[in-house]
């Protein structure tokens, strides 16, 4: 018996306990259908890790045992970037990570994690809910048989840590550094060496001289990788990923044989991790950066003529794709719904921060 038809058998057979004996455990109805997820993370990576967990965790717990979600992080069943081919062809059951990393196998992949000057977290969750969003990553996903849904987001991510301080663009000409997405491929037209690195390799990376700089994620995850031990110039906003969401992609054959409750118990179990994982990433990031400040890390910002030269080289890269209906479809959805969005939030809840910060002086 193949191992597709064992999990199916498995899943008519749990099915069948059910209707006989719905007052019993789920997990007395029969064995649990066991799921194997991988993930482009490194066990025990702060917050992406801890997401990749908190979403095996709450599907394990929200099917009352019937599911048994297994993780392997990055390295322990296939590489971090293996983990995309690994689904779509039925090794791996699910994968956690940024599908922005396969950019190669479409460019549209990349809006589900994050973009150029594009969605803040909020913002993004807006559009993936109530925005048509979530409808479009699964339409993408059924080509490449996978069934994806958002389970997490670090918020805001960093510009990045240098060996030298960035005073106009020129000092980005020949800087070998490392950024996956739309975002690396902006820094190409800017004279940039761009490396894609999985997270596990960077800290080596940066540490050899292998690379010139890197952005990682935010303050919380970088220090515990450790950066401010090589560099001290750390730039705390980037053009890149102004909020960065993580997915869980199933199989879509293994996800087509699921029960409809199970199926939704998935989607459900992401949803929480994704809320989970941004308040994580919010309680955690202001502490971290205190940290870093007080360690010597030079805390800057980009000044206007990069920002300018950012949002030049990121039209260069919306503008190689839209020849593609998937990604010009994707895209109008998203800048049109983001428009929506921001309207309202930067003169409520953004004018709101503004004063608060005046009147409390902080």
């Amino acid at each position: 018996m193949d191992r597709r038809s064992f999990l199916r058998t498995s899943a008519l057979g749990g099915g069948a306990a059910a209707a006989s004996s719905l007052a019993a455990p789920a997990v007395a109805q029969g064995a649990p259908r066991k799921l194997t997820m991988v993930t482009t993370w490194p066990r025990g990576f702060a917050g992406l890790a801890d997401a990749a967990d908190k979403t095996a965790e709450n599907i394990n717990a929200i099917s009352d045992g019937a599911l048994e979600v297994e993780v392997k992080h990055a390295g322990e069943l296939v590489g971090a970037f293996e983990v995309f081919d690994a689904v779509s062809s039925g090794q791996a059951d699910m994968y956690h990570g940024a599908d922005y990393y396969f950019i190669n196998q479409h460019p549209a992949f990349a809006f589900y994690t994050g973009v150029p000057f594009g969605m803040t977290a909020e913002e993004h969750n807006n559009w993936y809910y109530h925005g048509g969003g979530m409808e479009q990553h699964h339409s993408l996903g059924e080509i490449f048989n996978i069934k994806s849904f958002l389970a997490g987001n670090t918020g805001a991510q960093a510009g990045g840590w240098f060996r030298k301080e960035i005073n106009g663009p020129e000092d980005f000409q020949g800087l070998k550094f490392r950024m996956p997405g739309l975002g690396g491929k902006a820094l190409g037209y800017m004279g940039v060496s761009v490396q894609n690195l999985p997270g596990g390799e960077i800290y080596q990376a940066l540490s050899s001289g292998a690379i010139d700089g890197t952005e990682w994620v935010g303050p919380w995850s970088d220090e515990k990788i450790g950066f401010q031990e090589i560099t001290k110039f750390y730039y705390t906003a980037g053009f890149h990923e102004p909020a960065a969401g993580l997915s869980l992609a199933t199989n879509l054959e293994v996800f087509n044989d699921l029960t409809p409750t199970q199926q939704k118990q998935i989607e459900i179990a992401c949803g929480h991790a994704d809320h989970w994982n941004l308040a994580q990433y919010g309680m955690n990031n202001g502490a971290a950066l205190q940290r870093l400040s007080s360690a010597g890390v030079k805390i800057l910002e980009f000044p206007d003529s990069v920002w300018d030269a950012f949002g030049s080289a990121s039209q260069k890269v919306y503008e190689e794709f839209m020849g593609d209906d998937i990604f010009k479809e994707t895209y109008d959805n998203y800048m049109e719904k983001m428009k929506a969005s921001s309207g309202w939030i930067n003169r409520a809840s953004g004018a709101y921060a503004r004063q608060r910060d005046r009147v409390l002086g902080s």
